[in-house]
């Protein structure tokens, strides 16, 4: 990968405002100014002595730029930047990004325990890469968990509360139009996800989201995809189950 300069987050949509703050001695010198101090002070008495109670600015940027470097890598990982079979090591991405490893070396943990990356000891991270076989069953899962449940909230769901996923749908339109890989897999993801959100079963709709995450190396035909979307909720919003039905089988199959 070619190294980017110092304060460079272009390629990865990252404020750099927000990330100048970071780094080991960023992170320790914020926990300092979190300190609480004693409390207990009558009302009227002399606190000249005592440090002001801080806000909880520390914690949450923290987060914030790990929340932030996660997006990037996801991002990164979804247009091929990060390429498939390559290891990376949190000090070098930290130093493309402008910060530490260790909101990176946290992000890529997460990317690991979503089955993105693997721990290579010593080393870094390695992206998983997917082969044909792989990607088609995980496609077989989802459908496996997602059509059913599709199908039987098409039966039972009023028909004016799909209208809700129009927006959705059109969005995955325009992100398609964009050929930008990464931006329509957030589409699609926050699209089915909503979805299977009518069910109320949250354990559900994380399973789901984890298995789209797995996939996100597959290719296919986004326009194609997306208008498989809004041909769906239009059909849902009418009631037409055996249209449905078809959408269904071919989006998944």
């Amino acid at each position: 990968m070619t190294p980017a300069t110092p304060g460079s987050y272009e390629p990865y949509g990252i404020a750099a405002a927000r990330l100048e703050e970071c780094g080991e001695a960023g992170y320790a010198a914020a926990e300092r100014r979190a300190t609480v101090p004693p409390q207990g002070s009558a009302r009227g008495e002399h606190t000249h002595s005592e440090l002001p109670i801080p806000r909880p600015r520390a914690i949450v940027q923290r987060a914030s730029v790990r929340g932030q470097i996660l997006d990037a890598l996801r991002s990164a990982l979804g247009t091929g930047e990060l390429l498939p079979g390559e290891v990376y090591s949190a000090p070098a991405l930290g130093d493309r990004f402008g910060v530490s490893a260790t909101p990176v070396r946290e992000a890529m943990q997460q990317l690991a325990l979503e089955g993105a990356v693997e721990v290579v000891p010593n080393r870094g991270f390695r992206v998983v890469e997917r082969g044909a076989r792989e990607l088609a069953e995980l496609a077989e899962i989802r459908g496996l968990i997602e059509v059913p449940v599709i199908l039987r909230l098409a039966r039972t769901l009023p028909c004016e509360r799909w209208a809700e996923l129009r927006p959705l749908a059109e969005a995955s339109v325009r992100a398609a139009t964009s050929g930008c890989r990464a931006t329509y897999a957030e589409a699609d993801r926050a699209f089915h996800g909503a979805l299977l959100g009518f069910s109320g079963n949250g354990q559900l709709v994380r399973i789901a989201e984890d298995l789209h995450r797995r996939t996100q190396q597959g290719g296919g035909d986004l326009l194609a995809d997306a208008a498989d979307h809004v041909r769906l909720v239009e059909a849902l919003v009418v009631g037409d189950l055996e249209t449905v039905g078809v959408l269904v089988g071919e989006h998944f199959g």
